[in-house]
């Protein structure tokens, strides 16, 4: 509509121009004839010839002679003058529009060129009414036309919007709940097709989002079986566990020191053992329980974590234990136990695999706050792949075999403790780890 208003606006000034022009016209045969008469024209004729021309008087200058060849009396004195041959768009413009918006029947003098150089100058008298009218009835044509192109342009508009936006639209919503009926099935994923750039980006992203959904829960399906597994070999291996323990019971009695001396460590791994069977079992759901929070000795928690991990003097990987003796926290022992085991079992197994000796060194201190345990190695450090995913269950496995779900383990382990573990460093020269446990306001002193 704003495109045919700007055209209605000069279309409807060239229109009045046209009419003026048409007058001038009729004007200029009029005088001819009267000019061509070889005597004046009787005054019923001349009044004739004025009436068929719709003017009342015409004026033509030739040979720089000014000759009032036609005329007849004015009804009203002359309201305004116009001179079509100097006249530009914005002036012929703001003249149609006064005109249009003018109700009264004004008398004005109209100037123009005559045709075919029959002079220099030709000028009418002429009433503004027949003018308006023919104007008007212009404009409404004007109109029926523009509301009849809207009709049709918006007819086109509304089938492009549907053919581009409203059918794709569609199918994008009935996708999605046909998705939603079975997420877990591929073949339910939308395929972009869409013509509208931002559309397919939408559908793209869509399809992004409903992979990843898929294979989330594919693993989710594949982690229930597994813990439904996990569960049956716990049942049937805390049986084994719990007959191997009677034996250990019996053995601890042994005459022989070297028997006596190994058994409390024996009958503790199996206890350790049994009490995560059993704890598998009672949360299926692949929940740690909460932590049992009590104070203990972390340097002998470390040593018996070393010596469990098999690294005595005989192994070629040295562990460095830089804990004060007396240093105590306040933690769950089979948590925070199970919790150095992974990390002190995942450097041996990097140092193992360079074929190189090593270290591995478990440091620890406190602040106010906080107590902090550090387990740094001299391995290769961790891949980029394995970074990404450090803590996510089998995802960030860093060697080959590895399920990636000892760190997982281990950090949900210290999250329980309120705590956090993070990866400090791993880069050639090494990977380290830190345990941060928060002390809170429930410590006791020492």
């Amino acid at each position: 509509m704003l495109a045919e208003v700007m055209i209605f606006v000069p279309s409807i000034a060239r229109f009045r121009a046209d009419f003026l022009l048409t007058r001038l016209k009729q004007a200029q045969i009029a005088a001819l004839t009267q000019l061509a008469a070889e005597a004046p024209v009787s005054p019923d004729l001349e009044a004739e010839l004025l009436k068929n021309a719709e003017v009342y008087n015409v004026v033509l200058r030739r040979d720089e002679v000014r000759q009032l060849v036609l005329s007849s009396p004015v009804p009203d004195e002359i309201h305004a003058s116009y001179d079509l041959r100097m006249a530009g768009p914005w002036e012929l413009i703001r003249d149609a529009f006064a005109t249009l918006l003018d109700p009264e029947n004004r008398i004005v003098r109209v100037i123009g060129y005559p045709v075919q150089e029959a002079g220099t100058l030709i000028e009418v008298t002429m009433e503004t009414r027949p003018l308006r009218v023919a104007m008007i009835d212009y404009g409404l044509r004007i109109l029926i036309l523009s509301a009849l192109i809207s009709v049709v342009t918006a007819f086109l508009l509304f089938l492009a919007v549907r053919r581009l936006l409203v059918l794709p639209i569609r199918r994008v919503v009935r996708h999605m709940r046909d998705y939603a009926e079975a997420p877990e099935d591929a073949r339910r994923v939308i395929t972009p097709n869409a013509d509208v750039e931002e559309l397919r980006m939408a559908e793209e992203a869509l399809q992004s989002m409903q992979t990843q959904l898929t294979g989330a829960l594919r693993q989710k399906e594949r982690l229930a079986q597994l813990g439904g597994a996990v569960a049956k070999i716990s049942h049937d291996l805390r049986n084994v566990l719990t007959t191997a323990q009677l034996f250990a019971d019996r053995i601890e009695g042994s005459a022989d020191p070297v028997v006596a001396r190994s058994a409390p460590k024996l009958i503790g791994s199996i206890s350790r053992a049994v009490s995560l069977c059993e704890a598998t079992l009672a949360f299926g759901k692949a929940e740690e329980p909460p932590p049992q929070l009590r104070r203990l000795n972390l340097a002998q928690l470390a040593a018996e974590v070393v010596e469990g991990e098999g690294l005595g003097a005989e192994s070629p990987i040295t562990c460095l234990i830089d804990i004060p003796p007396g240093m105590m926290i306040r933690a769950d022992g089979e948590q925070l136990y199970r919790v150095l085991s992974n990390l002190i079992r995942n450097a041996r197994q990097a140092i193992e695999a360079t074929g190189q000796p090593g270290t591995i060194e478990v440091s620890a201190g406190e602040d106010e706050s906080e107590w902090w345990i550090r387990v740094g190695d001299t391995g290769p450090g961790l891949p980029a792949k394995a970074r990404e995913h450090l803590f996510s269950a089998f995802q960030g496995g860093a060697r080959k075999g590895g399920t990636g779900l000892g760190l997982a383990i281990a950090a949900e382990l210290v999250r329980g403790h309120g705590g956090r573990l993070e990866l400090v460093r791993a880069d050639a020269e090494g990977t380290e780890f830190a345990i941060h446990l928060p002390k809170g306001t429930s410590e006791i002193s020492a």
